[in-house]
């Protein structure tokens, strides 16, 4: 009978040490990240070895919760010891010059102030925050800053700004989509106020957008020749079709398409063209090429440790 007793309280002791030793390894881990969340930025960053940073902007109405929310990345870093910074910048589809000064001068304060590594910095965007994480990019390149990204990508960015104007003429007209119809009736004024309408003067969509294909003018992004580059996008030409009457030449796609085709000739060696397939959903579960969800998450942070 002892000795029956004697094995059953080896054996709770030994349940009740391995229950102690994985709470303790959870609670270690947990340990070794922090999370800082300020006005304008939320980070999540390693408390010890850091290998490497990553910058996201979401699209226009997105804040660092949102981006959370729709692309699960935070994890992934985690395990892989990336600091990830959510940026609640947005509301922008191009940047003006002091704009840039003040965005970079502010990524520098963040940088600073938490003390992350500079060496293999990332920066990303959804849709208009893909525009500013190439223009931003691009700037802080060509001043040679000490935050100088390794790489930059979009996820189904409005690149041409001169065309989202010529389609937004023709959801207006169409009179199909009621979204389409609101973002479009916005765009028409935004853009027009700003610019004018491109097919009169073109000038100045070039000055300030990420591409022009009708001119294939890519000034803004010129200095990104030696940075690695992906340009992720979903042309699910038949889901735009049914939900917006869109054609292809409509998408955001197909000039991301047209760009990565101008970058290969111009010799961007490390410019990649990344088009998915039925892997654009909501965190909501709604069906929608327009999404972060494109992006293959364990894929980018291969992408951004393979230096």
């Amino acid at each position: 009978m002892k000795k029956i007793l004697g094995i059953i309280l080896i054996f709770t002791l030994a349940i009740s040490c391995k229950g102690v030793k994985k709470v303790k390894v959870e609670e270690s881990t947990k340990s070794t990240f922090q999370e800082i969340k300020k006005e304008d930025y939320e980070l999540y960053k390693p408390t010890k070895k850091i290998n490497g940073v990553l910058v996201l902007f979401g699209g226009y109405p997105e804040v660092a919760e949102d981006i959370k929310r729709e692309f699960k990345i935070l994890e992934i870093a985690k395990e892989n010891n990336i600091a990830v910074i959510f940026s609640n910048y947005n509301q922008k589809l191009w940047l003006e010059e002091n704009e840039k000064h003040q965005l970079a001068k502010r990524l520098q304060e963040i940088i600073e102030s938490n003390k992350l590594p500079t060496d293999n910095i990332y920066i990303g965007g959804f849709s208009s925050g893909g525009n500013v994480a190439l223009l931003i990019s691009d700037f802080i390149t060509q001043k040679k800053l000490d935050l100088t990204p390794k790489g930059v990508f979009i996820v189904d960015s409005p690149l041409d700004l001169a065309e989202l104007y010529n389609t937004a003429e023709k959801n207006v007209e169409r009179n199909f989509s009621e979204p389409a119809i609101q973002e479009s009736t916005w765009l028409l004024k935004t853009l027009g106020n700003q610019f004018g309408n491109p097919n009169n003067d073109i000038s100045k969509y070039e000055k300030y957008s990420v591409f022009t294909s009708k001119t294939d003018n890519i000034d803004n992004i010129r200095n990104l020749n030696k940075t690695k580059i992906r340009l992720y996008t979903e042309p699910d030409i038949i889901w735009w079709k049914k939900n917006r009457m869109a054609d292809y030449e409509q998408m955001n796609a197909y000039h991301i398409k047209r760009l990565s085709e101008t970058l290969n000739k111009l010799n961007f060696i490390n410019a990649e063209y990344v088009p998915t397939k039925n892997k654009g959903y909501r965190s909501d579960g709604e069906r929608h090429p327009h999404s972060w969800a494109i992006v293959d998450s364990s894929n980018l942070i291969n992408w951004i440790l393979n230096k």
